[in-house]
């Protein structure tokens, strides 16, 4: 081992350490960005970015663990991403099928779709329901894999949900005008029950949600990462937490 690892993983078990326990996210959401531009840079295809990309989010999810969050979504696949051409689309979706078994073969934790499964290809879809079913019954940390995810879609597909529930209780639309809050959409969300992300990490410096986790991530503290996906480290995810934790969170204006 040369001096600069030695001094690297020293900085890093310092920086661990130092992480006020009391001060942790429940839920934390993760992007993993830049993979393409990381091929690019690195003289590889865009399916060779896209597996390093891939892996790392076992590595994120092993390190989520560690710091004791009970949450993680990890977006896979946007409802954008559906309508790339097919030469792109389906290696993309392949990888997202390993990243999917391989999170559900953990025998830990548990895996939750939360997308529009309607619109996925029926492979990709299988896949995401039998990981589901076949780890229902963990109490490990809840990992959501957000696949065929959209804000606005996750957002329209709640309201959707919740009209159909009072027609079929007889309700009219005049009698939900009068008492429609956010709580009742907020039931309605691909991650009903679940606590708001407190924490999102995007890679590859680019500042801005893109519609993940929209509704939920009203008063979300919000981390940008110049590394691009493949290059994300321990170190930059345990940094996340320090500036995450030193921060007074303000839950309005």
């Amino acid at each position: 081992m040369g001096v600069r690892s030695l001094l690297y993983g020293l900085y890093e078990r310092r920086l661990a350490a130092a992480l006020p326990r009391d001060r942790m996210p429940r839920h934390v959401g993760v992007i993993i960005d830049g993979n393409r531009r990381w091929a690019r840079a690195a003289g590889q295809t865009p399916q060779g970015g896209y597996r390093r990309g891939a892996a790392k989010y076992h590595e994120v999810v092993e390190w989520c663990e560690q710091a004791g969050v009970e949450v993680v979504t990890l977006w896979l696949l946007s409802t954008d991403n559906l309508h790339r051409p097919k030469e792109q689309l389906e290696p993309l979706l392949r990888i997202i099928e390993d990243v999917v078994r391989d999170l559900a073969a953990s025998e830990r934790w548990r895996v939750h779709p939360v997308g529009a499964p309607d619109l996925l290809p029926p492979e990709t879809a299988r896949v995401v329901k039998e990981a589901d079913a076949a780890t229902a019954d963990r109490t490990g940390m809840l990992i959501n894999v957000a696949v065929g995810y959209g804000g606005r879609q996750e957002i329209a597909d709640a309201v959707r949900s919740l009209l159909q529930e009072h027609a079929s209780r007889g309700t009219s639309i005049e009698e939900l005008a009068e008492v429609l809050d956010v709580e009742h959409i907020a039931e309605h969300l691909y991650t009903k029950g679940q606590p708001d992300p407190d924490l999102v990490i995007r890679t590859s410096g680019e500042q801005r949600l893109s519609g993940f986790l929209l509704w939920q991530s009203a008063h979300t503290e919000l981390y940008f990462c110049e590394a691009y996906g493949p290059d994300f480290r321990r170190v930059d995810f345990l940094r996340a937490l320090r500036d995450y934790a030193a921060r007074h969170r303000r839950f309005g204006a």
